[in-house]
């Protein structure tokens, strides 16, 4: 693995086409300014840090920033840094679709196994709260960053107007929609104005209103993937839709088994909990399945930003903006408490969602929408982000190194990404006599089976949430994995 990923500044996300590498960059880059997906005034990476992103040398991406500040693409000052300077776009080019930035388990906003806001015990979980806990879906609560969050929202409370305490845009406040646009487009790719985005309290209302605009326009059925959180088929019944069970393999979903489902749930970068990537060739047969039959393809990013081997794989909503309903949440990358989602909207979509946030809730609270608007603009999320991506890759890191010494017949699978890991059992040891053990030493662990929705078995695993603990309990809860582990038939 490249240890450079984790580590350096603003995130970019970049694909470089064709195989020379300085005319590719300089190509992506260019694009990326055309199509309004960088916005003018956004400050670019330094050449180390975007070369030790891309592995690639310093040189190429200096040569590449010059040769596009040389075509009035780019700024750079000395000692300011490089920036988009925002050329009209050449005739022919495409206009710019982001507005320059002013800028389970039941659901996935929750730790898996619980519905919605209560407390949670995994499989063979004490019934009381376990002393280390190593269930999935939640990041290490510790880290949030209160100082830095807090000087976000004292400043966005300062420079609030007045009528952002009154009933507000069910959309969502305009400088976090901005925020947001501008974000999106740059770290996942994703195309979207600010008009067609809108703030939810976290995945599950943003599911829920999907589900009610889809039902309103007649829908009848959603395919899911076959493994993943069960409170999304509670939401998706209690929308009036029947689930429909996608397989699932080591590409990923298996799109082709939609048959006569008018839309897709997928979590295309990392999926939920196997841990693959979407294949490309299936990345594409899903948005050519949506552009043909008029279905709509819900793409879950629950944790797009932490990739640890290469760069993260872009948003599928950049593919296909009007066959892609896009949602994102604050809930792994700062805290799930904060209850702040967005979805990035189709526009034959957007009025009946928007109607429906409206009948929902109103709005979602505008102080925290705030918050996160300046602390996206401060570069203080990017920041955050780096950090939280360079812990949890060091903790699976180790992990999976503790794992390979104490127990070797277990096996880690899935893609190097994410707050969690697969670890498939050796032959004869059951899911429920691993979690059962670890309740008895104090630790809450979960198998594989808690997230099968109906889909074929598998290989008996458990699914590791290495983020959850505090940073002081992470090798204690290591340590008694491993004893748990090596305590049992086979190892002794």
């Amino acid at each position: 693995m490249r240890k450079t990923w984790a580590t350096s500044g603003l995130d970019l996300h970049l694909e470089l086409p064709g195989p020379r590498v300085r005319a590719g960059l300089e190509t992506a880059l260019r694009q990326a300014v055309q199509t309004g997906r960088l916005a003018a005034g956004t400050r670019l990476p330094s050449s180390r840090a975007l070369a030790a992103d891309l592995g690639i040398a310093r040189n190429t991406v200096a040569d590449a920033y010059g040769q596009l500040a040389a075509e009035g693409w780019l700024t750079a000052r000395q000692g300011s840094g490089t920036t988009v300077a925002g050329p009209a776009p050449a005739p022919g080019t495409a206009v710019p679709v982001v507005a320059p930035a002013r800028e389970s388990p039941t659901t996935r906003d929750g730790p898996p196994a619980q519905a919605p806001g209560a407390s949670v015990t995994g499989a063979g979980a004490p019934a009381g709260r376990p002393r280390y806990d190593l269930r999935a879906g939640r990041p290490d609560l510790s880290a949030f960053p209160r100082t830095a969050w807090l000087a976000a929202m004292r400043k966005a409370l300062i420079a609030s107007p007045v009528q952002a305490l009154d009933y507000g845009d069910p959309r969502g406040r305009p400088e976090l929609r901005n925020s947001l646009a501008a974000y999106l487009a740059r770290t996942r790719g994703v195309r979207v104005t600010p008009e067609r985005i809108v703030v939810c309290n976290g995945f599950t209302q943003g599911l829920g209103l999907l589900c009610q605009a889809l039902r309103g326009r007649g829908a009848t059925a959603i395919a899911v993937e076959g493994y993943g959180l069960p409170g999304n088929l509670s939401i998706i019944a209690g929308h009036g839709l029947r689930p429909a069970l996608l397989g699932v393999d080591e590409d990923g979903a298996v799109p082709d088994a939609a048959g006569d489902a008018q839309a897709m749930l997928l979590t295309p970068a990392h999926q939920f909990p196997l841990g693959a990537a979407l294949a490309a060739r299936r990345r594409a047969h899903a948005v050519r399945w949506a552009a043909m039959t008029g279905a709509m393809i819900i793409e879950d990013d629950y944790d797009g930003e932490f990739r640890y081997d290469r760069q993260p794989v872009g948003a599928l909503q950049g593919l296909a903006p009007e066959q892609v309903a896009y949602v994102g949440t604050a809930s792994k990358t700062l805290a799930p408490g904060l209850r702040l989602g967005w979805l990035a909207l189709p526009s034959r979509l957007a009025d009946d969602v928007i109607a429906a946030k409206a009948r929902a809730d109103a709005h979602t609270g505008s102080l925290e929408q705030l918050a996160l608007g300046e602390f996206i603009d401060s570069g203080r999320y990017d920041r955050h982000i780096r950090q939280s991506r360079l812990a949890y890759r060091r903790r699976r890191d180790r992990l999976v190194s503790e794992l390979a010494r104490c127990a070797p017949g277990v096996r880690v699978t899935g893609i190097a990404a994410g707050l969690h890991a697969v670890a498939q059992l050796p032959a004869g040891q059951s899911e429920s006599e691993v979690t059962a053990r670890a309740a008895r030493r104090g630790l809450a662990l979960e198998g594989l089976s808690t997230y099968a929705l109906g889909a074929a078995a598998r290989r008996p695993a458990l699914v590791i949430g290495y983020a959850t603990p505090p940073e002081h309990a992470f090798t204690g809860a290591v340590a008694r994995l491993c004893a748990t582990i090596t305590g049992l038939a086979g190892y002794t």
